[in-house]
Order: C-alpha cells, then sequence, then structure tokens
C-alpha cells in the first residue's frame, strides 16, 4: 500500500483548489491511502474542507501559534515529523509548495522530485523537461519517503462529498527562529486568483503601455476573470511581475484564456499549455500562438476588444 501524505495549502480559513488536484494526483496512485495535513493556528474550519474531498482517508489538524502565516522554514519540521510511516509527501507546485517541499526533503534526507503531471506507477511518474518541450518519465527510489509536488494545472480538482475523518495531531518540534514573519503586502483587485481562476485575460507587450493595459483589465472585468500578462509585458512595465504567466511565472489550465497581443513564445506557452480553450488575439496571422488557439481573431486588438466588450453587453 502506498500511504500518501498531502500537505493542505489554505489562507487560515479557507482550502485552496491545489489541496484538492494533489489529491487527485495521489488518488491515481496504485493501492494509495490519502491523508491530509493541515498546519493552521486553528485547523477546524480548514480541516472540514479538506474532509470533503473525495478520495481523502483521513485530515490530520495540526495547532499551533506558529502557523499563523505560511513560512516553509516554520513548516518543514512539523511536515517532516508527521511524515513518519509515510511512502509519498505531495505539495502543490504553487510558490506555496515551491517553498515549503525542498525544506521536507532536506529534512527528511532524500531528493525531491518536482512537477508530477503523470502518475505512472507507485514510485514513476511524469514531467515535464525543457520549458514543456519534452515529458520525461522518473522512476523514485522504492526505500525512500517521496517527496513530490504535483503541477495542478495537469490535474481536475477531486470532487466534493467525501466524510473523511479529521484527527488533531501533535507537530511539537524545536522551530527556528532565524526565519520570522514581518509584513504581508499586495494589491488587492476583487479579480479572481490567477492561479485558480477559470477564466483569464492576459495581454502581451503588443498593448504599448500600462495604459494600453487597460484594456485587458476592462474585458477581465467584464468576463469575471483573472488577469495575466507574457513576460515581455511585465519586463516593459506594463503590469507587475506577479502576473506573469509562463515557465518563470505562473503555471495555469483555466476554462477560458484569452491572449491578447500576445506572440506565443515556448516559454509562455508552457504556462497554458493545460487550459481547456485557448483564444488568440493578434494581428500577426503567422504568430505561433496560432496553433495552440482553438480560436483565433487577426486583427487590430485596439479595435477588436472594444468590439468583444460590446458585444458583451458594454
Amino acid at each position: 500500500m502506498s500511504k500518501i501524505l498531502v500537505i493542505a495549502e489554505h489562507d487560515g480559513a479557507r482550502l485552496n483548489p491545489s489541496t484538492s488536484k494533489c489529491v487527485s494526483c495521489a488518488a491515481q496512485v496504485p493501492g494509495a491511502a490519502v491523508d491530509v495535513l493541515v498546519l493552521a493556528v486553528d485547523a477546524a474550519a480548514v480541516a472540514a474542507q479538506a474532509a470533503s474531498i473525495v478520495g481523502v482517508n483521513r485530515v490530520l489538524a495540526a495547532d499551533n501559534p506558529a502557523n499563523a502565516e505560511p513560512i516553509a522554514a516554520v513548516l518543514a519540521p512539523q511536515v517532516a515529523k508527521l511524515a513518519s510511516g509515510y511512502t509519498h509527501v505531495f505539495g502543490p507546485s504553487t510558490t506555496f509548495g515551491k517553498d515549503l517541499m525542498p525544506r521536507v526533503a532536506a529534512l527528511l534526507g532524500v531528493g525531491q522530485l518536482s512537477d508530477i503531471m503523470a502518475v505512472e506507477g507507485a514510485h514513476a511518474f511524469k514531467r515535464p523537461i525543457y520549458a514543456g518541450n519534452a515529458v520525461l518519465t522518473v522512476e523514485a527510489p522504492q526505500d525512500a519517503v517521496l517527496v513530490a509536488t504535483v503541477r495542478v494545472a495537469s490535474f481536475e480538482a477531486a470532487a466534493e462529498g467525501g466524510s473523511a475523518a479529521v484527527e488533531k495531531v501533535d507537530a511539537s518540534v524545536p522551530l527556528p527562529t532565524h526565519t520570522r514573519f514581518v509584513s504581508r503586502s499586495g494589491a488587492t483587485t476583487g479579480r479572481p486568483d490567477l492561479q485558480t481562476a477559470s477564466r483569464v485575460v492576459a495581454g502581451g507587450r503588443a498593448l504599448g503601455s500600462a495604459d494600453g493595459f487597460k484594456l485587458v483589465y476592462s474585458l477581465a472585468d467584464k468576463l469575471g476573470a483573472a488577469v495575466g500578462a507574457s513576460r515581455a509585458a511585465v519586463d516593459a512595465g506594463y503590469v507587475p511581475n506577479d502576473l506573469q504567466v509562463g515557465q518563470t511565472g505562473k503555471i495555469i489550465a483555466p476554462e477560458l484564456y484569452i491572449a491578447v497581443g500576445i506572440s506565443g513564445a515556448i516559454q509562455h506557452m508552457t504556462g497554458i499549455k493545460d487550459a481547456r480553450t485557448i483564444v488568440a488575439i493578434n494581428k500577426d496571422g503567422e504568430a505561433p500562438i496560432f496553433e495552440a488557439a482553438d480560436v483565433g481573431l487577426v486583427g487590430d486588438l485596439f479595435t477588436i476588444l472594444p468590439e468583444l466588450e460590446k458585444q458583451l453587453g458594454g
């Protein structure tokens, strides 16, 4: 049997959808028994949400005042302690997981497998390499715990309706003091989170300026969508880097992805290859993005976007 511990990502009140997608991945491992670990100040509310995920056998709730903020240096020793007896420890390949899981692996004295995109066996997995241009099958050692991050864009969220047992656990371990939380800052836009949104409108360098990017914001608001950007648009200073989509940005898998003035460089396409429907708007009919697009509009984006908004009822 494969005993798998999934580390829950949450904000203290709500479970991030990445956790449910990790459970989907874990459930595909042959002979899997999946537990979810919630580390929080008071884990009860989030643990109850995790318990409703179909496929979860048990939810471990670890309360600790030190868990007020998701500081990897603080969470990792607790995960390492509770990982005893498990064959696999999975976390999402999000900012949270990429920060936490390498520390967990180091504390357990093992290597980390990154970006699982498909399960081939109990210790065999597929992951992307070369900016997603190739897929590598990895065979992990069977005599050590496997610590891995899951490429959440490659998995559907597990269904809800489960009724797993919630068990309080003691994760008391000496915690480091060299890392501490100082403050949190970030833009509050009122739009959906880019990594979990079902709709995303993204803009590229062709928008010409930060002012031109307002067309993307306007269309996104009309659709109730998140906003993304190509690296070229970020480097040009049109938008902040937390909106970047691609190999060096966020990997996303929305139901609808609208690319406005984005040529479709390989690095960008890596970030959206799991999107269900891709709509490309570009005046260059030979732009690479049209090869991946389900719907392509060739024309001036400054004409098309206002017209599109008009058709949407604005």
